[in-house]
């Protein structure tokens, strides 16, 4: 689905990427964290052809974006974090952009455009932010595009809306199709995305499947302070202390919990490398 090899990136003198790789293999929701200026969204727009990197190659639906050739573009959906949609009405827009996608579903758009609330009659520019996303979130759910990139598709969102979307993904999803979500807040994406890609400082520091995580980890609150030097990671949180050990061969697995997963690779990269398959680019 995608490969990147030894991708080398800058703005102007300001090095973001190099001797960056990264596999993605079809017929999964990614989880691409990161915290703010890590590197999420010049990954994504490289992915999607709209930047270029200095440096190295790489394929996407067996394409080189760079070349935006119809077929791949077709078979691509992007919604970035940051949009402009024109004064049309909801119609109006599927006449104009619907054609661009051979497999568009009309009917399943109406469908997820009433699951999130989206009021088709009113003119798109007259949208708040939350409902213009979910509006282009119902477009791109619809296109069925083998890859769907989401930046930071929950932004803007209210708790009610961040719930529906998690199970609109989850109903849209296919073996056919790959999804890429990017986000920094990692709650809202919890039992919905696995993989997971961690971003930080422009590297990627972790690439895994979450069950290959439980294997080896034990993740859990620990209600008195634990020895530090025995565990991988501890986070003070309320009511205790998380904590990831390396998992013993007769302990039973325990869930991932993302938030504390995140804050541990981040904070200590170099526990984590084995997670990036050898392939992750850290410099």
């Amino acid at each position: 689905m995608i490969r990147m090899q030894n991708i080398r990136f800058q703005y102007e003198k300001r090095p973001l990427f190099s001797h960056l790789n990264l596999d993605i293999p079809k017929g999964n929701i990614y989880g691409m964290l990161g915290v703010n200026g890590a590197g999420k969204t010049t990954l994504l727009k490289i992915i999607s052809g709209q930047l270029f990197p200095n440096e190295g190659t790489i394929s996407v639906l067996g394409f080189n974006p760079a070349d935006r050739k119809p077929n791949m573009l077709e078979d691509l959906f992007h919604l970035p974090e940051e949009f402009l949609l024109p004064r049309v009405r909801v119609n109006e827009y599927l006449d104009s952009y619907a054609p661009f996608y051979p497999r568009f579903d009309t009917d399943a758009f109406h469908r997820y455009c009433s699951e999130f609330g989206v009021d088709e009659s009113q003119h798109l520019n007259t949208l708040s932010y939350g409902q213009k996303k979910k509006f282009l979130l119902s477009f791109g759910l619809a296109s069925n595009t083998a890859l769907l990139i989401l930046d930071e598709p929950t932004n803007g969102l209210d708790i009610p809306s961040k719930s529906q979307f998690r199970r609109t993904v989850a109903s849209a999803m296919t073996d056919d199709r790959t999804f890429i979500i990017s986000t920094h807040q990692v709650r809202d994406m919890e039992n919905l995305i696995d993989p997971i890609i961690i971003i930080d400082s422009g590297r990627v520091v972790f690439n895994s499947a979450l069950d290959t995580v439980s294997e080896q980890f034990t993740m859990q609150l620990e209600r008195v302070e634990p020895d530090r030097d025995s565990a991988i990671f501890v986070d003070k949180v309320p009511g205790g202390w998380m904590t990831i050990r390396t998992r013993e061969p007769e302990a039973e697995e325990t869930t991932v919990d993302l938030e504390t997963l995140f804050n541990a690779v981040v904070s200590h990269p170099e526990q984590f490398i084995a997670f990036t398959g050898g392939k992750g680019g850290v410099v």
